[in-house]
């Protein structure tokens, strides 16, 4: 288990070291608006995902806390709350991303790809034996720890505006979906959802061996490559800055 987890380490070490997140503080407002605009695309997406993923779960153990993880997207059942999509378009509002530019914008081809991909990747995950383990491992790396990545590489240009108690979107999810625990020593009992979902990931790989550890790396590769591919879409605009 210790070998996985290094191997993953190294996978979130790549992916806080692509170009476009390690110089996201140089660019130039525009350029960050159109980031958070077309990420705004696959933040809509997410809930779909997930209920693609419950649809293809077995485990029971492991159904119940995706669906747990999804239900927080909504939360209040009147209708008094905002959804964490409703926060995330606070937040950029007040980023100075105009109603204008969120209207008018729309997906780019690579970004229709991307959710494309995401859901091939979770679809795929679901005609393999061990299903179980590739869907909760995709849910746990591609929709959250992967996801806390890059918020927190995306708050280094947004804290000088929100403030972490502004915030109500970036800073919290960057926070509530990293990686806390090694895989080993996951719990139930945690507030993440990633290390919730290593409870049952770490199940599957200390019941499956060697083939199982072989799933776990092949959707984690597939999962940091379709984030890859989002953001290098937006590398011309380093080369624009001189980067």
């Amino acid at each position: 288990m210790q070998e996985l987890d290094l191997f993953e380490d190294e996978l979130i070490a790549q992916y806080r070291r692509h170009p476009v997140l390690a110089n996201i503080a140089l660019l130039p407002d525009e350029d960050f608006a159109a980031i958070l605009l077309q990420r705004r695309f696959l933040s809509l997406a997410f809930t779909p995902a997930y209920d693609l993923a419950i649809d293809l779960l077995r485990d029971e153990e492991g159904l119940r806390i995706a669906r747990v993880i999804l239900r927080e997207e909504y939360p209040g059942g009147d209708g008094d709350r905002r959804s964490h999509r409703e926060d995330m378009t606070a937040d950029m509002y007040r980023l100075g991303v105009s109603r204008e530019a969120l209207v008018h914008t729309r997906p780019t081809p690579a970004t229709k790809r991307v959710i494309d991909a995401t859901f091939d990747l979770i679809a795929d995950a679901g005609t393999h034996e061990d299903s179980d383990l590739r869907v909760l491992s995709i849910l746990r790396f591609w929709g959250e720890i992967l996801v806390s990545v890059e918020y927190g590489r995306l708050w280094e240009r947004m804290e000088p505006v929100l403030t972490q108690d502004g915030s109500r979107f970036y800073y919290l999810h960057h926070l509530h979906d990293a990686k806390g625990e090694a895989l080993a020593t996951a719990d139930l009992l945690a507030t993440g959802h990633a290390d919730r979902l290593a409870t049952r990931v770490a199940r599957f790989l200390g019941d499956g061996g060697e083939g199982a550890a072989d799933s776990f790396r092949e959707v984690e590769r597939r999962s940091l490559q379709i984030k890859v591919d989002f953001y290098d879409q937006f590398l011309p605009a380093l080369e624009r800055v001189g980067i």
